[in-house]
C-alpha cells in the first residue's frame, strides 16, 4: 500500500468516524422531554463532538497532504470546492456555532427544575438551523468528493 492509498484510507475512516456522529447530534438533543434528560443529551453530545474535531482534523490533515503528493488535485474544481465548502463548515464551529451554543450551555447549567423552559427552544432553534447549514456544506463536500464532477 502506498502512501498515498494509506492516506486516503484514513480520510474516508476519518469521514466516517469524524462526520458521521456530526449528522446525529441535532437528532440526541430533540428526543429530550424533561431537563434531566436534555442534560444528558447534551453530556452525550459533547462526547460526540470529539469524534468530529478529531475526525475533522485528520479529514483536513490527509486531504491536504494528498493534494500535496498529486499536486494536479489544486487544479481540480471539485478539490477547490471542496476544500472551501469544509473550510467554511470548520469556520462555523468557533465564528457561529460556539456563540450560539454558550447561551443554551449556561442554561443547563443554571436552570432548576425538570421542566424545559421555553427559553432553550428559542436559543436551540437558532443553533440548529445553523448546524443543519454546516451538515449540508458536509453533504455537499461527500458528494463532490464521490463524483469529482468538475
Amino acid at each position: 500500500m502506498t502512501l498515498y492509498n494509506t492516506l486516503v484510507f484514513i480520510h474516508v475512516f476519518s469521514a466516517i468516524l469524524g462526520l458521521g456522529p456530526g449528522f446525529v447530534m441535532i437528532y440526541i438533543v430533540t428526543k429530550a422531554t424533561t431537563m434531566t434528560e436534555l442534560k444528558h443529551a447534551y453530556i452525550i453530545r459533547n462526547r460526540l463532538h470529539i469524534f468530529v474535531m478529531v475526525g475533522g482534523t485528520l479529514l483536513l490533515i490527509t486531504g491536504l497532504w494528498m493534494g500535496l503528493l498529486n499536486p494536479y488535485l489544486f487544479s481540480q474544481g471539485w478539490y477547490i470546492t471542496s476544500l472551501f465548502l469544509f473550510l467554511t463548515g470548520l469556520a462555523f464551529g468557533p465564528i457561529v456555532l460556539s456563540p450560539r451554543s454558550k447561551p443554551i450551555k449556561s442554561l443547563l447549567k443554571e436552570y432548576k427544575g425538570d421542566e424545559i423552559p421555553e427559553e432553550y427552544f428559542m436559543l436551540s432553534k437558532k443553533l440548529f438551523f445553523f448546524e443543519r447549514i454546516e451538515n449540508v456544506l458536509f453533504l455537499i463536500v461527500i458528494a463532490l468528493m464521490i463524483t469529482k464532477p468538475f
